[in-house]
């Protein structure tokens, strides 16, 4: 056989893959979760629903990546915060019907492998995981020599969660009437880096950029658990790419529209700085979260037991909105 003619002389490396697998061994441990079966390093990930205490349960899915805010973590040495942003945008989708999280899986591809950046990723993920309650039960880290540079690295997850079905949260019982609790994002999440790495760059680069730049995206599962035990949560939107007028439609019944004062809360200091650096206020709005990374709906008496089921969370969040008759979201300012 030419010496040419092997995987390592390809571009792939197994022995950096099988560094990368024991190394995370223990980070995959410390996410079992009740239902996990061991299957002993077999080909797929083994969860039990049987005895979790599910009468008519509802399996909820949602998957998602980091998008270019990875490219930024990489410069900043901030993988780890990668790996938890990877899980958030994936769990904090299937909160928003009612899911506990179950399991997560995640895609790693890579261009040439280098076990110290994936596992620190993986380690991420697996803090992610630990947040939300969920098992890290398996995953995949591909090497595509030829095919991607060599120093490139991108990520993906997958989300199951579960539900009972008559514990579901859909939309349909919001109101005109209802109130718009709005819960603090930990910063941008995930959304808008694209747009975020131009204002960098002409910024002089990250070093001149707030330290909440890359903050990782804030995991609402104990949030919304502690919120659901103290009221009847009429609705959930996850404030993700589109900002709070391209989301929060996404589960208001037709005839209904969202009224939110957007004084009614603090922001966070990097939308500051993305305005001071020219970006307008109709953009900020229509990209970012602003400062609010989850909006829950609830009944005008209930207004006032969820402030106080998040802020025992120490979770800021305040009142911020309503609903009226209408479509849509109107800001009051």
């Amino acid at each position: 056989m030419a010496d040419d003619l092997t995987y390592a002389a390809a571009g792939v490396s197994l022995e950096a893959a099988d560094v990368v697998i024991e190394r995370l061994k223990g980070a995959v441990r410390s996410t079992v979760r009740p239902g996990v079966i061991d299957a002993h390093g077999g080909f797929a990930g083994l969860l039990a629903l049987g005895g979790l205490g599910y009468e008519d349960a509802v399996l909820v899915a949602g998957t998602d990546g980091v998008g270019t805010k990875l490219e930024l973590h990489r410069e900043a040495g901030s993988l780890h915060a990668a790996g938890i942003d990877c899980v958030g945008m994936c769990v904090n989708d299937i909160l928003c019907v009612g899911a506990e999280p179950l399991l997560f899986l995640d895609y790693v591809s890579v261009g040439v492998l280098d076990p110290e950046v994936v596992a620190t990723l993986v380690e991420g993920i697996a803090d992610g995981c630990r947040q939300s309650g969920a098992a890290l039960l398996g995953g995949e880290t591909a090497e595509h020599p030829g095919v991607m540079d060599a120093d490139s690295l991108d990520v993906a997850g997958f989300a199951l969660g579960i539900v009972e079905r008559s514990r579901m949260i859909d939309g349909t019982r919001v109101a005109v009437g209802d109130r718009v609790i709005g819960i603090a994002s930990s910063g941008l999440h995930s959304n808008g880096f694209s747009l975020v790495r131009r204002v960098v760059e002409r910024a002089g680069g990250i070093k001149n950029a707030p330290a909440d730049l890359l903050a990782p995206t804030k995991i609402y599962v104990a949030d919304i658990r502690a919120l659901r035990a103290a009221v009847d949560v009429h609705a959930l939107a996850h404030i993700t790419g589109g900002g709070i007028e391209g989301n929060a439609p996404r589960v208001i019944p037709p005839g209904c529209g969202m009224v939110v004062d957007p004084t009614a809360w603090p922001r966070p200091s990097v939308v500051q700085w993305l305005a001071d650096q020219g970006i307008e206020e109709d953009e900020l709005r229509r990209v970012f979260n602003i400062g609010i990374g989850m909006i829950a709906v609830v009944a005008a008496a209930d207004e006032a037991a969820a402030l106080a089921a998040l802020h025992e969370q120490g979770t800021d969040a305040w009142a911020i909105g309503e609903i009226e008759s209408g479509a849509g979201v109107r800001f009051t300012a």
